[in-house]
């Protein structure tokens, strides 16, 4: 079974789904999740953690991200973007510097109201499955954080932007709300997600390149290991004696310990989380130093048995 972390670039006309059932397909392994829904005609970044890594799928989903999202004025739909049924058209169209103010000006924290095509639960279902029904239910507004948005090109009543916001943001809303914004509505007419986190565009695959590279056998040559993903984390190795103690996933006494970059573990590191390896180079787990008792605690283990 392939453990890791694997960097898809999806294509439009795939669901996330249809991303992870094609890779088990094609690698031959169950365990295999997602780290994110894209829409099926969105494109770009999907994160995808193989076998234990599926352990980190929330920390992932928890990253930044970046979009390029195209913006259709004048027109808004049932879906917020391209695909649904239209509502209202409008030709009263703000000038290019309105637009980019407007577009510039949703920076910061701001709320959002999740869309009713969305995969959100409420009453066990679906929003989605709700909207398909004729349905809409009332929904909580939610805060997230826009770091930035960098207007790309304004060719009225077209306009795109590149934005970096924090999970749980929707562009469709984002859409949706710079067209009431200006005054004329707006709907997303393109989506491109070209990072997640550590992970960007330029390096992601395609389907066709996963199983091209699987039957050559250079698969492992793009697939992430687990412990890529806490870099910031010092690194410590136990020593031999430690072994039984480590692999039953016990606390890990201070003088066991080595850590990197770390001449000793002292009461300033208190708290402080630390990647730890075995002496031969396998990543444990991350560890958390507790100097009261000078040992330290396993907060999430990843060896593979």
């Amino acid at each position: 079974m392939l453990n890791g972390i694997l960097n898809i670039y999806k294509e439009r006309g795939y669901t996330s789904f249809d991303v992870v059932a094609s890779l088990r397909k094609i690698l031959g392994q169950k365990k295999i999740g997602h780290t994110g829904t894209l829409d099926p005609d969105a494109e770009g970044v999907l994160v995808i953690c193989l076998g234990k890594a599926t352990k980190v799928v929330d920390l992932i989903t928890d990253k930044d991200k970046t979009y390029e999202a195209g913006l259709l004025l004048g027109t808004v739909t049932d879906t917020l973007d391209i695909t649904g049924n239209v509502l209202e058209e409008s030709s009263d169209i703000p000038d290019e510097e309105a637009v980019r103010s407007a577009i510039c000006s949703f920076t910061g924290e701001i709320e959002q109201i999740p869309p009713m095509y969305s995969a959100i639960r409420m009453n066990g279902k679906h929003l989605y499955e709700l909207a398909r029904e004729g349905k809409e239910v009332e929904r909580k507004s939610r805060k997230v954080n826009i770091h930035g948005i960098d207007v790309l090109k304004v060719d009225l009543p077209h306009a795109s932007f590149r934005v970096e916001c924090s999970k749980g943001t929707y562009i469709r809303t984002l859409c949706d709300d710079i067209g009431k914004k200006l005054g004329c509505g707006a709907c997303m007419e393109s989506l491109k997600r070209t990072r997640v986190g550590e992970f960007t565009l330029d390096s992601a695959l395609k389907l066709s390149e996963v199983k091209e590279f699987f039957e050559k056998g250079s698969l492992g040559d793009y697939i992430k290991t687990i412990d890529f993903l806490f870099q910031k984390y010092n690194k410590a190795v136990f020593s031999p004696n430690a072994q039984k103690m480590a692999d039953n996933g016990n606390a890990l006494p201070v003088d066991c310990v080595i850590c990197d970059k770390v001449s000793s573990c002292s009461k300033a590191s208190c708290g402080r989380f630390f990647r730890i390896y075995d002496s031969s180079g396998v990543f444990y787990g991350i560890y958390k130093y507790d100097a009261e008792h000078s040992c330290f605690k396993l907060v999430k283990f990843f060896k593979e048995t």
